[in-house]
């Protein structure tokens, strides 16, 4: 049996609380929780507690050090805020620990250097929690891809739509400041490019990518005739009417996660998406070019009636076309089943001189189309053999950030960004042909 540390006892951290607590807890065991916040910590292991396991000591932030001599966890899983995850990484991994992580690996290229050099150094591992790889229709995908069922893919084009009521959350919170998060190309859509490389078994040559703030933020209301503002829903009259206000209050899991704990941080997990402060962008386009040649063609956009993805791959052989619609969710405002869980999917195969034909798959139950369970079997249950090879380690997050973080500099510098200009990728190479 091996033994877990958490971090980050915010929204995320609820999954992998029930899944050491409840299904998993034969083959796993939670040791402590660590935190800057004594009323979520609580929290958790009130959760904890609900699955039927005992609570566990809590550790304020300060002590992450005194909290993994003192409980020995084989592993460290790390769901704090994005910027900070390079820091409790490095630490874990010189602490001797194994580390989880989850996505994005981290924002930028510096930090992801922090963490490649205590790998280096240290032996220990790294494992991010892509999901989506785990989704039954996102497999289906890999398999059908390397089976030549289309032949060669020339081009991918790929088209993310983030509803008003979960793309608008990432302007609520913290993820509004890109110092944070990296902005949506590195929180959001390293899941996106992920599923890209994971999917082509390829990585980027070069990227070029479009984006700006046009819906959400003060100017941008300003500009379509709003009036009455405000910087939070919670205590404000002119919020109760507003469809993107959060109500906190309502929720009993936010208002325990959250308005509960904010006398300790002054977080405020309601602002107003058309507040002032906002650094990140909410229109998004981005080329890029792979090493097999694979052109892509993808868009994010956080403001649209339905919530989901359109892609289509054209090769040698014939198209595939998947489309997906999710129900729609704000994170850790309701059960975990339902955040990402599928409304419809389809998948179907245009062969060049065949008729049409539907894929067949299973939809998975569950969070994020299945994802979610599927890859929380495989982290805390007893790995089997995987033609698709889901796992993803230190390299694969480096890889899908990186497109991330290229498509920041290209939006800043208004240039195409080639991968060789990063030591990152320079360093991955030599470590592979070590390996």
């Amino acid at each position: 049996m091996k033994s877990y540390a958490l971090v980050g006892t915010g929204g995320r951290a609820g999954l992998y609380i029930s899944a050491i607590g409840g299904q998993w807890r034969e083959n796993a065991r939670m040791v402590a929780f660590c935190d800057t916040n004594q009323t979520r910590m609580d929290y958790a292991n009130r959760l904890l507690m609900q699955e039927g396991a005992a609570s566990v000591p809590t550790w304020q932030a300060a002590q992450f050090e005194a909290m993994i001599r003192e409980t020995q966890p084989d592993t460290i899983i790390v769901t704090t805020m994005d910027r900070t995850h390079d820091d409790y990484i490095v630490r874990a991994l010189r602490a001797g620990c194994d580390v989880i992580t989850e996505k994005p690996m981290t924002i930028d290229e510096t930090r992801a250097l922090r963490i490649l050099d205590a790998i280096e150094e240290t032996g220990k591992t790294v494992r991010v929690a892509f999901n989506y790889r785990y989704a039954p229709h996102h497999s289906k995908v890999r398999e059908l891809l390397m089976n030549n069922t289309i032949g060669e893919v020339y081009s991918v084009h790929f088209e993310w739509l983030l509803n008003t009521e979960h793309g608008a959350d990432y302007f609520r919170r913290w993820h509004r400041e890109k110092r944070n998060s990296g902005g949506l190309l590195v929180h959001k859509s390293t899941h996106h490019f992920d599923l890209m490389n994971f999917w082509l078994d390829s990585f980027p040559l070069r990227v070029y990518a479009e984006g700006g703030l046009r819906f959400y933020g003060k100017e941008n209301a300003e500009k379509r005739g709003v009036t009455h503002f405000y910087p939070r829903a919670h205590g404000y009259a002119a919020a109760q009417d507003d469809p993107f206000a959060l109500h906190m209050a309502d929720n009993p899991q936010l208002k325990a996660l959250y308005l509960d704990a904010e006398h300790e941080d002054n977080y405020w997990r309601d602002q107003s998406v058309f507040s002032d402060g906002i650094t990140i962008e909410d229109t998004m386009s981005v080329l890029v070019k792979y090493q097999n040649q694979c052109q892509l063609t993808y868009s994010l956009n956080t403001y649209l009636p339905w919530e989901g993805l359109n892609v289509v791959f054209n090769g040698s052989l014939g198209r595939l076309e998947m489309k997906i619609v999710e129900k729609s969710y704000v994170n850790a405002g309701g059960e975990r089943a339902n955040e990402g869980s599928l409304t419809s999917c389809d998948i179907t195969v245009f062969p060049m001189f065949a008729a049409p034909w539907k894929a067949e798959f299973t939809l998975g139950e569950g969070g994020h189309g299945g994802g979610d369970n599927a890859m929380l079997a495989d982290l805390f249950g007893t790995p089997e053999h995987d033609p698709l090879q889901r796992a993803a380690d230190h390299r694969a997050g480096a890889m899908s950030i990186l497109t991330g973080i290229a498509g920041n500099i290209s939006l800043q510098q208004q240039r195409p960004v080639n991968f060789n200009e990063f030591e990152l990728v320079a360093r991955l190479k030599k470590a592979a042909h070590r390996a």
